[in-house]
């Protein structure tokens, strides 16, 4: 009799480790990978269908705008800078890298799924990139 009690147990503890792999395998990836569409909606692997812009999220770092200059001026009266065209001024022109512009088209994204919701990471370069 013990040892009917003793595969019973085993075959309910088999069952239930059964039971909780199978519910992880089916839960959604938590990172993923997309593209960019012309009309700046988003594809993603594991969801082929396009996602209206409006309804996925992407971190403020991709959100940069090039046509807006990154400058500042300040006026100290203590020196005179030749390009800046009058003394006194002292005039920074800082200029981000393209690869650190807002997504465009085309552009390969990593993608966190938060719940239900496509939150655009960063974008994704070519390890030929680097080095």
């Amino acid at each position: 009799m013990a040892e009917k009690m003793g595969n019973a147990g085993m075959n309910k503890l088999a069952s239930l480790l059964g039971s909780i792999a199978s519910e992880v395998s089916e839960q959604p990836l938590v990172l993923d990978f997309g593209i960019i569409n012309a009309d700046y909606s988003l594809t993603t692997n594991t969801f082929p269908v396009p996602i209206p812009k409006h309804e996925y999220s992407v971190c403020r770092c991709i959100t940069y705008d090039p046509s807006v200059p990154l400058t500042k001026t300040y006026y100290d009266g203590e020196h005179s800078q030749p390009d800046a065209g009058y003394g006194g001024a002292h005039i920074n022109q800082v200029e981000l890298p393209e690869k650190m512009y807002w997504i465009r088209p085309n552009d390969k994204v990593l993608v966190a799924w938060v719940q239900n919701e496509a939150v655009v990471v960063d974008i994704v370069l070519s390890g030929d990139r680097v080095g």
